[in-house]
């Protein structure tokens, strides 16, 4: 289960990251749009040293190698603007997002994985649907080398459904960012998830 940071700041921030990796949080991936690479190396600089090796970068990628960051994701705008992306990379976990299976598809098997969404109706973004129903566009994947992570609007009352369906694994952004309490909401969704595994 992976958990994406909240664009904006959160009060406690760090603070709760670290709480959600010792409720074995196993990827966080920062995606901090309007950080300079100032901010961003001083976000990465608050969170412990043993729990780096779960981050993924969204954005300021020459951060990655200065603080033992093994994982880089690449923004569908990026990935569609520059082909050769993923190039001087070979040597991390690459991700990169996706709004349809024909998208999916299409890529390179040099991802690792890829999110796809929304699944369903945006928690975090408002007026934010699926334009398609993705568990059935999901039955005509070819691509099986990239593991397809399911993005948008997944909470403890869908993420059962959503694994059964074909997604390798699910992402969580607004269900932990706006619930009064993260933590207690991501142990629920991980016991979800792990019973699901069992």
């Amino acid at each position: 289960m992976i958990v994406i940071t909240n664009p904006a700041s959160i009060a406690n921030e760090i603070s709760i990251l670290e709480s959600l990796f010792e409720e074995g949080l196993s990827l966080l991936h920062i995606r901090k749009p309007d950080f300079s690479e100032l901010e961003m190396a001083q976000y990465i600089h608050q969170i412990r040293l043993e729990f780096r090796s779960k981050l993924a970068l969204h954005s300021h990628h020459e951060l990655a190698e200065d603080f033992g960051i093994k994982r880089i994701h690449f923004s569908e705008k990026t990935r569609k603007e520059n082909l050769n992306v993923i190039e001087g990379f070979s040597k991390y976990c690459i991700s990169t997002s996706t709004h349809s299976i024909e998208d999916f598809n299409a890529l390179e098997n040099d991802f690792d994985y890829a999110f796809l969404s929304p699944v369903f109706q945006s928690i975090s973004k408002q007026d934010y649907y699926p334009k398609e129903n993705l568990f059935k566009s999901l039955k005509s994947r070819i691509n099986y080398k990239t593991k397809v992570i399911a993005l948008g609007g997944i909470d403890a009352e869908n993420i059962k459904e959503t694994l059964e369906n074909g997604f390798d694994d699910v992402a969580l952004l607004g269900t932990i960012w706006n619930n009064e309490n993260p933590i207690k909401q991501f142990k629920l969704c991980l016991q979800i998830v792990q019973s699901h595994l069992v």
